[in-house]
């Protein structure tokens, strides 16, 4: 953990913040080079043993409040603070590019601002940047011991872990239970009328070009006689003190509940905003991980359950303030409002998007008029820089995904549906036929909007290692016969599809080994590494035994 001070007066100037100050061998890497390597790895070894003492005092999932999981996170060295940020510079924004251009998507730090700048005045936060972007949080998350130092692989732990949690295919349920109201945190504090400010909060703009403020993670519940209660993660321009856009996309259910409330004359539609959840409901929440079905065939599920499943442990509930809709109890916020169905909608945006480009600016978008805020005190919140960081933990969709398709279509082992880069999907097969891969690509390719372009590749290929892929596709695959490029559903958030319709073309590619009937060699040559592997199989433990402290200390000396 660092904390960083770049606004106070006493100290205009950025700290330097060492990137050891955060990760556990502080001691051992400021010693290299002025005292002998064993008094280096000696203070490694006691800082270690220091941060498995934290870890042990941290607490454990299932998390009920966010900042249960954010302690946890601190314990694990996951977790960068600062204590001032001006955002009217936008130095939040700079410093989650910073922190992607140095660690990348899937191993740069969660960020916790105490203080933020946002029009001119201060404002008392937490906000909590970046809680999930560290593959190691997939398995802090369900309880499991990261694999230290590589965080690809704890990703894998996890999605063994969540594979295993299936039931039939999907998470089994555990129903959520109501508290009252004395025991709900999100109840400390409860506002209406004239008391009701929005922007007294640390909700910010995230981008120089974004049309404003945005509540931009919460959890936005709404209701339906058919379809039961729904919430999903939307985000929600402010507005005013009293004000709030809701913006969810067409075709999504909680558009679908609103349009169905307006075509059957309601004048409003009653709605509850959980902000500050805990990691289960926001998973759940920003995915598609309880079984509601697509396009046409929406189904009545119990999303809560979903969430008390994934956790293994019931959601506790609360009854809003001033509608009937329930909500997690021990979220850091709740707002409630009613959404006006027969007045004129408001303009919305522009705000960046998920593939990285600003979104456009909607003529017109559903808001809601605020009836109430309820808040622990001192909340915390959430901002996600959509398009620049991770959003939730992908192992247990991931899993769902992985074992519907296993069944669905033969041979398929794992698909990777790649964060960092929108549009893009891997697919590891086994291949036991000519022709099979791209007839699998472009079956999963018509099934899932968001992949435009689609690489199929060997069993022996690791889907989440881009070296790996990138070595198939350019060993592989022959582009005039081992390529296909189809129409399909896509995805309307897509700044290439110039009316934002949902139709896509979609290229797939087959970077498995082609066999003779595809065009390919009679035999592939061996794998450079794998042979080395083979043919002399004690030579990586002779160098690391060697110099494995001058290989694994080297990357440790850098500095952000």
């Amino acid at each position: 953990m660092a904390t960083t001070d770049s606004t106070t007066p006493e100290n205009n100037a950025p700290e330097i913040v060492s990137r050891r100050s955060f990760l556990a061998a502080t001691a051992g890497m400021a010693a290299i080079g002025c005292e002998t390597l064993d008094a280096a790895n000696a203070k490694i070894a006691q800082a270690e043993k220091t941060a498995a003492e934290r870890r042990a005092t941290a607490p454990k999932p299932p998390f009920d409040t966010l900042r249960e999981y954010v302690a946890a996170l601190e314990a694990y060295d996951l977790l960068l603070r600062f204590e001032r940020v001006d955002n009217d510079e936008f130095e939040a924004a700079a410093i989650v590019y910073a922190l992607m251009d140095k660690y990348g998507w899937y191993d740069a730090p969660a960020v916790l601002i105490e203080n933020i700048k946002e029009g001119g005045k201060w404002i008392k936060g937490p906000i909590v940047i970046n809680h999930m972007g560290h593959w190691d949080t997939e398995c802090i998350t369900f309880g499991l011991e990261p694999v230290k130092g590589n965080s690809r692989a704890s990703y894998q732990r996890a999605l063994d872990y969540t594979r295993e949690m299936l039931v039939d295919g999907q998470i089994a349920q555990i129903p959520p239970v109501e508290v009252s109201r004395d025991k709900a945190l999100c109840k400390e504090i409860i506002e209406t009328g004239d008391d009701i400010d929005i922007t007294k909060f640390a909700f910010i703009t995230s981008n120089p070009a974004d049309g404003g403020r945005y509540v931009n993670t919460g959890s936005i519940f709404t209701t339906d006689p058919n379809l039961g209660v729904n919430f999903g993660t939307y985000r929600c321009q402010i507005r005013g003190p009293k004000v709030l856009g809701v913006n969810p996309e067409p075709n999504q259910t909680g558009w679908r509940m609103l349009m169905a409330a307006k075509e059957r004359g309601e004048k409003y539609a009653p709605i509850s905003i959980a902000v500050g959840q805990d990691p289960a409901v926001w998973t759940v929440s920003g995915s598609k991980i309880a079984p509601r079905g697509f396009g046409k065939n929406i189904n009545v599920v119990d999303e809560l359950a979903v969430a008390g499943g994934l956790r293994g442990k019931a959601i506790e509930m609360v009854k809003s303030e001033t509608n009937d809709i329930m909500v997690p109890a021990h979220c850091e916020m709740v707002i409630e409002g009613l959404v006006p169905l027969q007045e004129p909608m408001l303009p919305e945006g522009p705000f960046g998007e998920m593939y990285g480009h600003l979104g456009l600016k909607k003529d017109e978008n559903f808001w809601m008029n605020i009836t109430a805020i309820t808040y622990r005190k001192d909340p915390w919140v959430m901002n996600q820089f959509t398009g620049a960081t991770r959003g939730y933990v992908t192992a247990p969709i991931t899993s769902i995904f992985n074992e519907s398709f296993s069944k669905l279509i033969p041979g398929v082992i794992e698909i990777n549906q790649v964060v960092d880069t929108t549009g893009w999907g891997i697919v590891r097969v086994k291949k036991t036929e000519p022709g099979q891969a791209l007839k699998i690509g472009t079956r999963i390719a018509s099934i899932i909007p968001l992949f435009k372009v689609l690489i199929i590749v060997d069993e022996d290929v690791d889907p989440y290692d881009w070296y790996e892929v990138g070595l198939a596709v350019g060993a592989h695959s022959r582009p005039a016969t081992s390529t296909k490029v189809i129409n399909g559903r896509g995805m309307p958030l897509d700044p290439s599809a110039g009316d934002r319709r949902a139709l896509s073309s979609k290229l797939i590619i087959d970077a498995t080994r082609q066999w003779p009937e595809e065009g390919g060699p009679e035999i592939y040559p061996g794998l450079n590494r794998n042979l080395l592997e083979e043919l002399a199989p004690d030579a990586m433990n002779r160098a690391l035994s060697k110099w494995g402290n001058v290989i694994n200390t080297w990357g440790k000396r850098d500095f952000v």
